[in-house]
């Protein structure tokens, strides 16, 4: 894949709103209209495994799709797909990334051929005003998007489209670009940010891999202060996690894995409940919590 490294640098230009964007945007959501206003998903996708194995983890998925309206696509922010700049997926057929190593043959052979939808591509594209969010006919789905929604829609009959993370952004431009999707939403498009909110590999305990909730002190930690400030709905410290302590710094080395969070939490609307569920310690240095908004 060319964009398995970050993207060279894309210029943006902010977007005003002008009555010929809002007719583009009216345009580009015509075949959305009628869908269900649809809750909001931050999935702890942990391991690839997950996306084949059944455990307790890929079943919840599996019961959370079905006790939702199905989606009319599903639009993935997911931890693997980092760039400069952000684009969002607009081919009619992705590709299935196997963007891993070190895992068994049955993995990589995982196609899920769920379609592309260059019109959620274009919705998603205008709802978003503060930033011009680029079209990308290259990359795909990434396992940070796949191995969790086949689990959802194995038959893969939603179009599925991706959103990228600027890496090059702080957490407060995930959070703010979040809110600005929200009106997809109402067009029954499915927001799914998929990460880990204790993501720290290099520390991972091989040795109580198979340890239910086995986790570190400082991963036990995090994982309460973070469970803590989502039910209080205190999005502020969580978006300022790296004043959140030394345990929040082991926690999360790198944003990757938590930025999608952030985008879920810019959706969560005045008078939605968060539940958590998955709210497990897995290998010591990860957690599995995941997050329903709505």
């Amino acid at each position: 894949m060319q964009r398995r490294k970050f993207l060279a640098t894309l210029p943006f230009i902010p977007a005003a709103v002008t009555a010929m964007n809002l007719n583009t945007l009216n345009t580009a959501t015509s075949g959305l209209k009628a869908g269900a206003k649809m809750p909001v998903l931050f999935i702890g996708h942990g391991s690839p495994m997950n996306g084949i194995e059944d455990n307790e983890y890929s079943a919840s998925w599996a019961k959370l799709a079905g006790e939702m309206p199905l989606p009319k696509a599903v639009l993935c922010i997911s931890a693997h797909w980092l760039t400069q700049g952000t684009l969002v997926t607009a081919m009619e057929k992705p590709e299935t990334i196997h963007d891993f190593g070190g895992f068994p043959q049955a993995l990589f052979d995982v196609q899920y051929p769920a379609p592309g939808s260059p019109t959620v591509a274009e919705a998603t594209r205008q709802a978003v005003k503060s930033v011009a969010v680029k079209p990308d006919h290259e990359w795909g789905l990434d396992h940070g998007a796949w191995t969790v929604i086949r689990r959802m829609y194995p038959d893969a009959d939603v179009p599925v489209v991706q959103l990228s993370i600027d890496y090059h952004k702080p957490p407060q431009y995930h959070y703010n670009l979040g809110k600005e999707l929200a009106g997809l939403r109402e067009k029954g498009v499915l927001i799914l940010g998929s990460g880990n909110m204790v993501h720290n590999l290099s520390r991972i305990a091989f040795d109580h891999i198979n340890d239910p909730e086995y986790g570190y002190d400082w991963a036990l930690e995090m994982k309460a202060v973070f469970a803590k400030h989502i039910l209080a709905r205190n999005h502020a410290a969580l978006i300022d996690y790296s004043s959140l302590g030394q345990a929040a710094k082991l926690a999360i080395p790198t944003p990757d894995h938590y930025y999608p969070l952030l985008y879920a939490l810019g959706l969560q609307e005045q008078g939605e409940a968060a539940v958590l569920f998955n709210d497990k310690a897995v290998g010591g240095s990860l957690t599995m919590t995941s997050v329903k908004i709505g």
